[in-house]
This record gives C-alpha cells, structure tokens and sequence, in this order.
C-alpha cells in the first residue's frame, strides 16, 4: 500500500472540514447532489471527449497504481546481479548465463538478457530495448496526461455550478434567507471543482509521473549492465558504471557494505 497517497487525501478532506468548521460554515453545505453531478459526471464527460476509449479503458488501473507501492527491483541488488552475471559471462562466457534467464522476474531484464545470450549486435539490441522505454514512457505519458486534463476541468466546471446555481437563486428573490442559502450553495460546486482539481487529480497526474521516472531510469540502467555484460567488461568497471544511478547516500551504504563483506572473509 502507497502510505503517502492515503495520507494526501486524508489531509486533503480534514483541511478543507477543518477549515469549514473554524470558518464556521456548516460542512452540511458540502451534501449539494447538483455540485457533485456538475462537477464529476461534467468533468467525466470532458474526459471522454477528449481522450479514445482506449485510453480511458486504463483509469482504473492507473488510480490503482498511485495506492499500490511500485514492486521494483532495488538498484542495490541490481548492480550485484550485474556483477555476478559479468563474474560468470567472463570465466564461462555469454552461454552460461542461460541457466539463470528463468529466475529473473523483470520481463524487461529476461528479454534483454536473451538478446544478448543469442548473439545479437551490440547496437541492435540497444535500439530495440531503447524503443522498448521509448514506449513505455508515451504509455505513462498518455495516463498521467488524463488526469492533468481533468484538474484542469474541474476548477473550469466549478465556476460554471456557481454560474448555474446563482441563475436559480436569483430567480426568486422574495425571501432573502432562501436566497442567501441558495447562494452559500452555488459556491458550494466551486468549492468541489476546485479540491478535485488541485488536492485529487493534478497530484495523481504528478505522482504518475514520477513512477514513470523512477521505473525508467532503472531500465537505463539495465540497458546499460545489459550492454557491459555483453562488451565483457569486468565487475569493477560495471560497478563504477552503473552507480551512477544511484544516489549519493545509496553509493555510500553499498560501498560499505562491500567492505564489510571484504573484511568478513578475510
């Protein structure tokens, strides 16, 4: 479970309850079923005029994504896999490592490690996996933009409840404490297109964005240990290469991890 998504949106709705109450503004307000129509199903139908069914096919995978922890691998443990695997390619060669293609659970990872286990050039098998990222990233793309586009409409459909609202409040002008509830109930939809907006969508759009970064910036850096198994450079050299990857603080803990292991067996 995604701990930070749950924690955005419970703070989301206590800021805006707690804020009604100290503002003293009756959160039963908040119970209008033409906001939530106005303002959901409007923004829903933007949504399916301005993307393919196909696209749309995808949201609740993609609201499943953003409350489900990302499984990916630990750059930690794929350096040392990387490692291992140049160990084996360069005292057993390329073919050795066909024995541990079935263990790998990243189908990205096996289908690159039997391209190279197959012989294939150098430079084909960087353009295939590139394009395979390539791919991926406009598939992420295409999802985060779906919810970008929707906090953009739903502040848009906000003022247009306002706009609806008032036009009935203002049609009976007789009683003024009906009136001034019917337009305390017009901002009501506002209030809803814009909490959607700016606490539920752009921030879903955001954090989708930012799985996508991280998932392909591990692919790099599988291309690029990939590409050194298949050049037959040492473990030292893969080390060095694929820590760029990793951040400071990450570099530091495995470095001393791997002196505590040089220390152990000697």
């Amino acid at each position: 479970m995604e701990k930070s998504t749950i924690i955005g949106i419970g703070l989301g709705l206590v800021a805006v309850l707690l804020g009604m109450t100290l503002k003293g503004a009756p959160i039963s307000n908040l119970l209008n079923p033409a906001a939530f129509v106005i303002i959901i199903v409007g923004t829903g139908a933007s949504l399916f005029i301005g993307f393919p069914m196909a696209e749309l096919k995808k949201f609740p995978q993609l609201i499943k994504m953003i409350f489900v922890t990302q499984a990916l691998l630990p750059r930690e443990e794929l350096i040392k896999m990387f490692m291992e695997w140049a160990m084996i390619t360069r005292r057993e060669g390329l073919l050795a490592l066909e024995a541990n293609v079935d263990d790998i659970q990243d189908p990205f990872l096996r289908t690159g490690m039997r391209m190279i286990i197959d012989g294939n050039d150098h430079d084909f098998v960087r353009d295939v996996l590139l394009e395979d990222i390539s791919a991926t990233e406009d598939r992420h793309r295409a999802g985060a933009l779906i919810f970008s586009q929707a906090g953009m409409y739903a502040p848009t459909l906000g003022v247009l409840g306002a706009v609806i609202g008032l036009i009935a409040a203002l049609a009976d002008m007789s009683d003024m404490e009906k009136l001034a509830h019917a337009i305390g109930a017009a901002f009501v939809a506002t209030l809803l297109g814009i909490f959607t907006g700016y606490v539920l969508w752009h921030p879903i759009s955001n954090k989708l964005k930012r799985l996508s970064k991280r998932e392909v910036e591990l692919r790099l850096m599988m291309v690029e240990g990939l590409l050194s198994i298949q050049s037959g450079v040492s473990t030292i050299a893969i080390n060095q290469k694929l820590s760029v990857f990793l951040t400071p603080t990450e570099r530091l803990k495995m470095n001393e991890k791997a002196a505590e292991g040089i220390e152990q067996k000697a």
